[in-house]
């Protein structure tokens, strides 16, 4: 059987009410065996697929599933700047357009996943993102300028995912450098970015983007982590693509005409670890200070004996310095 019969087979389910068999098949036009063949198939996803004699198939909770012509619907003008493409199901976002770039330019590509098998998060850590419980999907984007341009750009996604959140409702959500979502001082999103290109010239980045949406539980995730959902909102995951791309394109198209140093406030008017004691780790010999925001690159800024210091990204990560901390979150 086809993606296209799976996935016109979920959105009859996905209203969490029970089908028979019988209308299953003929809304699909298949046989009822074919029927079960594309059930064991949402099974083989991670979807949990609840039979009862008499009545039928029925997904316990419903599902919210992404649609790309919904999604543009919410923001029409969306249609003008990406290209949107969704997968069930696909090992990573993130490396399907870093193999895609090597072929054809990808600017304004976007791929959505209901599912990624092997999505990676930053310093190789797995990214889980059960079947339609998160919002994870990859922006291909070129700028000119070469990758120097490109300081504090990781950043500026992450104040792109406090603008959309904020924008359906949710209050509260900052940031922590370099590349976190917190709400509620637990982990709400991450960014991971991949790019290639000439150190001088035009650079082609992948924007990796993963967002705890409806998800409820999670044995795998070896950090704190919160989803909207568990925050006490509903929020609807085409509703919350649109806003996101359109709080990018935005946020993006500043960045590329002014640079960090032009969303250098914003970013510390939402960072969770402002003026507060944190330690840095990764480094050979750890460091321990008051963290004073960024500079107008992007690097963090921690004062150290009364005198302040920078770092870069890489291999480096932030804690509070008190485990007790209330905004203590994971990387």
């Amino acid at each position: 059987m086809s993606l296209t019969s799976l996935n016109q087979l979920l959105h009859l389910l996905a209203d969490g009410q029970f089908h028979s068999g019988t209308e299953l098949g003929e809304r699909l036009q298949m046989s009822r065996a074919a029927v079960w063949k594309q059930l064991q198939g949402i099974e083989q996803l991670g979807v949990r697929v609840h039979r009862v004699r008499g009545k039928g198939y029925r997904l316990p909770d419903g599902l919210d599933l992404l649609d790309v012509e919904a999604v543009v619907r919410h923001e029409p003008s969306l249609a003008e700047l990406f290209q949107l493409e969704l997968l069930m199901s696909t090992p990573s976002t993130n490396r399907l357009l870093m193999q895609r770039q090597s072929d054809i330019g990808i600017h304004g590509q976007v791929v959505f996943a209901e599912v990624q098998t092997a999505g990676r998060g930053r310093l190789g850590r797995q990214w889980q993102s059960p079947f339609a419980q998160q919002l994870a999907l990859s922006v291909g984007w070129e700028f000119a300028g070469g990758v120097a341009a490109l300081e504090g750009l990781s950043l500026v996604v992450g104040l792109a995912v406090v603008d959309a959140v904020a924008a359906l409702g949710v209050k509260g959500a900052g940031l922590k450098w370099p590349n976190d979502v917190l709400l509620n001082g637990k982990k709400l999103a991450g960014v991971l970015l991949e790019l290639s290109g000439d150190a001088t010239g035009p650079c082609q980045v992948v924007i990796g983007i993963g967002l705890n949406v409806h998800l409820d539980d999670c044995d795998l995730i070896d950090q704190p982590w919160t989803s909207l959902r568990q925050a006490g909102y509903q929020v609807q995951r085409n509703a919350l693509a649109a806003a996101l791309l359109d709080a990018l394109a935005k946020r993006l198209k500043c960045f590329a005409e002014e640079g960090f140093s032009s969303l250098q406030k914003d970013w510390i008017a939402h960072h969770v670890y402002q003026d507060q004691e944190v330690s840095l780790l990764g480094l050979r010999e750890g460091q321990s200070g008051i963290c004073r925001g960024v500079d107008a690159g992007g690097a963090l800024l921690l004062e150290i004996a009364g005198e302040v210091k920078s770092f870069n990204g890489g291999e480096v990560s932030l804690r509070a310095k008190s485990a007790s901390s209330l905004q203590k979150g994971g990387d």
